[in-house]
């Protein structure tokens, strides 16, 4: 009886500060599972824009209401109340701020049930579940500053999502007003710089073309690169992606340009093998058109995930060790200056803002550039790479003395005015399709480049996905996600018409870029493909970018193709990358992508072979010497080709393993995707993703 006395109960209180509503339910996924947490981690958005995990809420009790149709919640059972100023989040204790600290202010409730979003792997981190219906008594948030980061503490809204942090400067429809919009736009383009322009310094040169050559494929790819964009950001999936040269068509660019048939040609060898490249992407960008407007993309989606993703991805970047520093080391003062300039911005630097913009950080890239340039400048002036009666426009072939055939490539490679493409080219010129000539189609390398776009959608899907995480209301629906497929695989196209030497499609630094510049607005990634649009006209714009010294090139590339294994290896943040089988499959896809590919390239070539290309390219002629030889010409070239590929390696192990482990959809971080019907219900995402012009029609199936 004594338990029922008032008198001897104790006393709850002091309570904590009251929630802004009741307790959420979990997303759909946590109840099928029964996922509990293991850990908390403080939620809020990093330095570099990195999304980290949210706080969760204790579970309720659920039961379908066969009238509303949906999930009804019902609350748990009053328990006591914890100590003071000590409130229970996922069975721990957390302390909770003093009253009037403004240094938390920052931590919001984000109750918008139109901006689900999963904010880590380890918590419905890729994905949603179908919308509910929103309640109309239910009282817009406030929305937050610019210069506000809004996180999430209980991180499932109202229908079930888990609402997504809100540290973007602009988001997705965002229109912050013209000049900042212009400003934005071109600060992203200039960010990403490096993946625009380095493909072309590459390839063309090892198609003997020459620095005009170079000059007038750089104006293409960057006139090619804004009007795919803008063909994305109309009609495709509507994120604000960059479309561009990707680095995934790199590698077996080299392999078709490296080929037995083009060894020993005389004569112009760019224009030739220029057009045997566009025949290759033209057929392979209609298959990946058909995938993508055909559907069957999104079938394929059932396989792709994170543990895929990743490791195919970083293979992706990985496979170029053997070019980077090796070309580095032609001249190492340059190059590793510019290498530990790029480093020092992006690392050591990236938290110095100026006039609130994290300038090292998002311009490592273009002011390493500058500066490594200037320097070089400076000491080819001062006559540090000059020797006496050594003239480095005289071939090395008609060279006589040793003392200057000692000291050429050092010239070559150091000196930066032994370019004359600035001074050859144009003030105008217009880029037009079939400037090469007629493409030569040739079913061996399109059939190397059918499957090189395969992985290039898995490319793309991931960019997808986490870029909608960051700047739209949900993610994509499979219909959504398929029809920017299809249009990348129709932007190909006209990439290959006009002949930019590889496909056009989502470049993976766009997702670093958005999560860095915290601009995630459409109007503006439009207007700066704009703005690349003017230049690409300016003939003196492509001069300039082909007169970048090849060793600053190499120094770039070994920045960027790291960024781009590291960006591949993110995307197991959507997974339990703690798992023991994920790190075995992603270890074991990584390792055979580069054992593998070794053993194709290494057959057949001893050491006192005398190889007719550079050491740097040596990987990418295996169609001549690889070890499958049947009386099958044509089978021998793909199959050499393809198993030789890093990347095409890591996806088959990648995918077949990680389809065939078992494993729950939680381990494996399986992409959740927007449903088509709920998304139809949610005028939210309709805004994001529908056609413009009532285009929408012509595609049924989508939203």
């Amino acid at each position: 009886m004594s338990s029922s006395d008032p008198k001897a109960r104790p006393k709850p209180g002091p309570w904590p500060p009251a929630p802004d509503s009741a307790p959420l339910p979990p997303s759909s996924w946590a109840k099928r599972t029964g996922f509990r947490p293991k850990f908390s981690g403080e939620t809020n958005a990093s330095d570099s824009g990195q999304i980290t995990l949210t706080h969760r809420t204790k579970e309720l009790d659920t039961q379908p209401d066969l009238e509303a149709g949906r999930t009804r919640t019902i609350p748990p059972p009053t328990l006591p109340p914890p100590p003071a100023h000590q409130p229970v989040v996922n069975g721990e204790t957390e302390k909770v701020p003093a009253a009037g600290s403004n240094k938390d202010q920052s931590v919001k409730r984000r109750k918008e049930s139109d901006k689900g979003l999963g904010v880590n792997g380890n918590g419905n981190g890729n994905g949603s579940d179908p919308v509910g219906q929103p309640d109309p008594n239910q009282q817009p948030p406030r929305r937050a500053s610019r210069n506000e980061d809004v996180v999430v503490v209980d991180g499932v809204d109202d229908d079930g999502f888990v609402a997504r942090h809100s540290h973007m400067n602009y988001n997705l429809r965002d229109t912050p007003g013209l000049v900042p919009i212009g400003l934005y736009g071109f600060q992203h383009y200039l960010s990403m710089l490096g993946s625009l322009v380095l493909i072309p310094l590459v390839i063309v040169p090892a198609m003997g073309g020459s620095q005009e050559d170079t000059s007038m494929v750089v104006s293409t790819v960057l006139f090619v690169s804004g009007v795919t964009t803008l063909l994305h950001t109309s009609f495709g999936s509507r994120l604000p992606l960059i479309q561009g040269p990707s680095f995934v068509y790199l590698a077996p660019a080299l392999a078709i340009i490296n080929s037995p048939e083009f060894q020993g040609l005389t004569g112009n060898n760019f224009k030739h093998i220029m057009k045997q490249l566009q025949g290759a992407i033209i057929i392979a960008s209609a298959f990946q058109a058909l995938l993508g407007y055909s559907g069957l993309m999104s079938l394929l989606l059932r396989f792709i995930n994170p543990v895929v993703v990743a490791p195919t991805i970083a293979a992706v970047g990985l496979s170029f060790y053997s070019y980077g520093f090796p070309l580095v080391g032609s001249c190492l003062e340059i190059g590793v200056l510019q290498i530990v300039l790029v480093i020092s911005f992006s690392l050591y630097l990236r938290k110095i803002s100026v006039f609130g913009h994290r300038i090292f950080l998002i311009y490592a890239v273009p002011l390493g550039l500058a500066i490594t340039w200037a320097a070089a400048f400076l000491l080819t002036e001062a006559g540090a790479y000059n020797y006496k009666g050594c003239d480095v426009n005289v071939p090395a072939s008609n060279i006589i003395s040793e003392h200057c055939r000692k000291h050429v490539a050092r010239m070559k490679h150091c000196r930066v005015d032994t370019s004359h493409a600035l001074k050859s080219s144009p003030w105008f010129r217009f880029p037009y399709p079939l400037q090469w000539g007629t493409p030569v189609f040739h079913w061996k390398m399109a059939l190397v480049m059918c499957v090189v776009s395969i992985i290039s959608s898995v490319d793309s899907v991931g960019s997808y996905h986490a870029s909608s995480l960051l700047v739209a209301a949900r993610p994509p629906t499979p219909g959504v996600l398929t029809r920017g497929i299809g249009l990348e695989g129709v932007t190909s196209v006209l990439a290959g018409l006009w002949g930019t030497g590889t496909g056009s499609t989502t470049l993976t630094e766009n997702v670093h870029t958005i999560a860095v510049t915290k601009m995630g607005s459409r109007r503006a990634i439009e207007v700066g493909a704009c703005v690349l649009i003017v230049l690409s006209l300016v003939g003196k714009v492509g001069g300039f970018i082909a007169s970048i010294p090849e060793v600053m090139v190499a120094a770039l590339l070994c920045f960027m193709w790291g960024m781009l294994a590291a960006l591949g290896l993110s995307n197991l943040r959507y997974s339990e990358a703690g798992s023991s089988r994920n790190i075995i499959i992603v270890g074991l896809s990584l390792f055979f992508s580069l054992s593998i590919p070794a053993y194709f390239q290494q057959y057949g070539i001893s050491p006192n072979t005398n190889l007719s290309v550079p050491s740097y390219f040596q990987p990418y002629i295996v169609a001549s010497h690889g070890p499958i030889r049947s009386k099958y010409v044509g089978v021998n070239y793909v199959m050499n080709t393809l198993l030789s590929s890093n990347m095409v390696i890591a996806f088959l192990f990648a995918v077949l393993l990680d389809n065939t482990v078992p494993g729950g959809k939680l381990e494996r971080g399986v992409y959740e995707w927007s449903e088509r019907e709920a998304a139809r219900r949610d005028p939210d995402v309709a805004k994001d993703y529908e056609l413009p012009f009532r285009v929408g029609r012509v595609f049924r199936w989508v939203l």
